[in-house]
């Protein structure tokens, strides 16, 4: 049995690496200089399926050096990391030539088993004779702060749908695979920017043995699918089966603050009896007192009984069914209210930074970031004085430049 086609047709050079040319280019400028680099690691980040992965492997192999891969969410804790890639950081490679060290999926490393683990990375950057390469979907969570600021930030962007089509038909032309063009653009659409995933269907398809056409493009898309938000939700709201309730989140990749978020906002809708409410949210109430002890105390037994609270309690609380039908909505207030604090997460790290520089809080900093956003954009001599100052990547100072 051959190598999936992920691997098969990954990205052997730069010129491979689809709609990352720019990007491409910082990374191999950076591998080339990097005994003049500042810093030592360099944290590339964006969605899954953009190729973060395989433009590593693809610059490292144009340039002949020899990978050393960890992969963050397998090995999370001070020893696995120090003997991966601690002492292969430090040791020229069996040949003599330079090395890459790339550590996967930082993500990953989030999680309650990760004993000592942020550190250890800390550690290997700081000391490695190498170029340490860093992939993560969000690297602005709170915890990857001491990684931020020991890396310069490379952001991957977005797979158009167009891109995902440009994969897919070179891996169509070199496995001699028959495709209707308009279906074999319908499975790019459906990937949603992700090119390893739209190359993981091509390849299921494909063994059919009938090409690619719409039918096939529907039946994969029919058994693999996902399940959205709105029929968790449908499993919740209508039926009193604890057993069918507690499943319904299983396939969803909403989070459980979203989750939540929509739960809160349909219920009204959904259970129009005041005591069947009443009921339904003392134990949404009770799922979210669990989850705030889970976040204080870091008790994760209890996800659990925040899981079970969210779906079979919501759903024994009516006495019967509501047999009309309801359009389910995300929440306007509360969710807009969740995102915004996503999308300041880089505006906090980079107040983090200014605070400890000068002695301050982050808090006020936060309050006066528009002054040093007006530096940025007005006075480029000063602004490269506090970059180097307060050791600003490059990425957050395109940000307070904006």
């Amino acid at each position: 049995m051959g190598a999936p086609w992920v691997k098969k047709y990954s990205p052997e050079k730069i010129g491979d690496v689809i709609a990352q040319d720019s990007q491409m280019a910082v990374l191999k400028i950076f591998i080339e200089n990097f005994k003049q680099q500042k810093k030592k690691a360099i944290l590339i980040h964006g969605p899954s399926g953009c190729g973060k992965t395989s433009s590593v492997y693809a610059v490292g192999n144009e340039l002949g050096m020899e990978m050393v891969e960890m992969n963050a969410s397998d090995f999370r804790n001070k020893e696995q990391i120090n003997s991966i890639v601690g002492a292969a950081s430090q040791q020229m490679s069996l040949f003599g030539g330079s090395k890459l060290i790339l550590i996967d999926e930082l993500d990953g490393i989030a999680g309650r088993q990760d004993y000592g683990g942020i550190p250890a990375l800390v550690k290997v950057i700081v000391d490695s004779k190498f170029p340490v390469i860093i992939t993560a979907n969000n690297p602005y969570n709170n915890k990857f702060s001491s990684i931020r600021n020991k890396s310069e930030l490379l952001q991957f962007k977005e797979l158009e749908a167009e891109d995902v089509f440009e994969i897919l038909k070179r891996v169509c032309k070199k496995e001699k695979i028959k495709y209707d063009e308009d279906s074999l653009k319908m499975l790019a659409r459906r990937a949603g920017g992700d090119a390893r995933g739209a190359v993981n269907d091509l390849e299921i398809i494909a063994t059919l043995g009938e090409g690619i056409s719409k039918k096939a493009v529907d039946e994969l898309s029919e058994r693999n699918k996902t399940d959205t938000i709105i029929n968790a939700l449908l499993k919740i709201f209508k039926t009193k089966d604890p057993l069918i309730a507690v499943s319904a989140f299983d396939n969803v990749e909403e989070d459980f603050d979203q989750r939540m978020f929509w739960l809160d906002e349909n219920l009204p809708k959904e259970y129009t009896n005041p005591k069947d409410l009443a009921r339904a949210y003392d134990n949404l109430s009770r799922a979210d007192v669990f989850k705030g002890r889970i976040r204080r105390w870091q008790h994760w037994r209890f996800l659990s009984y925040v899981s079970n609270l969210m779906t079979a309690g919501v759903a024994v609380s009516k006495d019967k069914k509501n047999k009309n039908f309801v359009q389910y909505k995300p929440t306007g207030r509360i969710l807009k209210m969740w995102w915004a604090k996503q999308k300041n997460m880089k505006k906090k790290a980079i107040a983090a930074k200014i605070a400890e520089k000068t002695h301050t809080s982050s808090k006020q900093i936060l309050k006066n970031i528009e002054y040093f956003k007006v530096i940025f954009q007005n006075n480029e001599e000063m602004a490269e004085k506090i970059a180097d100052d307060l050791d600003l990547n490059q990425e957050e100072v395109d940000w307070l430049k904006k």
